[in-house]
């Protein structure tokens, strides 16, 4: 019988990307998600999956709930038994933490020290969690490694992944028979290669290609590019992007090494190839075969210059390597806003 996995947040951008390679793999995910960051479609569940049952012929169990509500958590845990719990949900965009906050210590660590408790309560002791580099805050050198420096996070999102990672590391440590792996994403972009599912930002899109993308197909006149001053190849902040299907590929790998008893782990999800928001521009563009506008900004807060993963750690021990390339992502990206130019809201995709 197949492993039951509990996804977090499994209805949003990533988690639901790692429900489609966790099905693909032979596991059994059970889906919670509170809408935070996700489309409502028929039936009360996310748009996401229900277009996930449609390319892989199959039914998800989906249950609408806030990991602050305990009490839902307990009965959740109550009814299944449990292999491993992936954890996505959360807040996740870095200029609104910097504005609130409060509700990012709020929501992030609260929910995480619940699911944490019912998980000890229940015995499930292997978890994935989706972390960020953003907690290593402004580089001391790149590209950056899994024993670079952690903790001088730039924002209050950054410090919500760092204290959870802390607080995960410290539970191992106490409790032998806990397995984790702990994963530092870099920047996902790209979609499902089926054009159905892909990046739908409820409101303005915090992260640069969602935004792009809607600048190429018209929902939007222009893109703010915030800060052209940096020390970088062209003075536009630079970051290390990976198609999302790599990264769901990634948490699979580190589903199998918990079997390993492997106590606590990190790994850098990321190509180790760094791309500058111009450079980004410039090949969404060559993909789309349309001008995009952009305006020079401010920079914005917790902003750093540079950022790029060094993987090989994650190569070596889980044997997982990106295998998408920047051409191939801005393809699958443009294929998926194309077929949706209104994100899951649109009527069915377009051919």
């Amino acid at each position: 019988m197949a492993q039951k996995v509990l996804v977090t947040g499994g209805g949003g951008y990533i988690g639901s990307h790692c429900v489609v390679e966790l099905i693909e793999a032979g596991f059994c995910p059970v889906v919670i998600d509170n809408f935070s960051n996700a489309v409502r479609g028929e039936g009360d569940v996310p748009e996401s999956l229900r277009r996930i049952e449609k390319i892989l012929d199959t039914s998800i169990e989906f249950h609408e709930l806030d990991l602050l509500d305990r009490p839902g958590l307990e009965k959740l845990f109550k009814q299944h038994s449990f292999s491993a719990v992936m954890h996505f949900a959360g807040l996740k965009a870095v200029g609104e933490s910097v504005e609130q906050p409060l509700r990012y210590y709020q929501v992030n660590l609260t929910a995480t020290m619940n699911l944490l408790e019912v998980m000890q309560t229940h015995g499930v002791h292997n978890l994935v969690f989706s972390s960020s580099a953003t907690v290593y805050g402004d580089p001391q050198r790149l590209p950056i490694d899994e024993q670079h420096p952690v903790g001088g996070c730039t924002n209050p999102y950054g410090k919500t992944k760092y204290f959870i990672e802390e607080m995960i590391m410290d539970q191992c440590k106490a409790e032998k028979d806990w397995n984790s792996v702990l994963l530092r994403y870099f920047n996902p972009i790209g979609a499902h290669s089926s054009g159905l599912i892909g990046e739908d930002p409820q409101g303005i899109p915090n992260n640069l290609l969602p935004y792009v993308a809607q600048v190429a197909i018209g929902r939007r006149k222009h893109l703010n590019v915030f800060g052209n001053d940096y020390d970088t190849i062209d003075g536009t902040g630079v970051r290390d992007y990976i198609h999302v299907v790599d990264l769901a590929k990634g948490h699979i790998a580190a589903l199998k090494k918990l079997k390993d008893n492997c106590g606590c782990k990190v790994y850098n999800l990321g190509t180790g190839t760094g791309y500058s928001v111009l450079q980004m521009v410039k090949a969404m563009e060559k993909a789309s075969g349309i001008e995009i506008m952009y305006l020079i900004a401010p920079r914005r807060g917790g902003d750093v210059a540079s950022c790029y993963a060094d993987p090989r750690l994650a190569e070596k021990e889980l044997g997982w390597k990106a295998d998408f390339n920047l051409e191939r992502m801005c393809k699958d990206l443009w294929r998926w806003q194309s077929k949706n130019p209104t994100g899951f809201t649109s009527n069915g995709p377009s051919s």
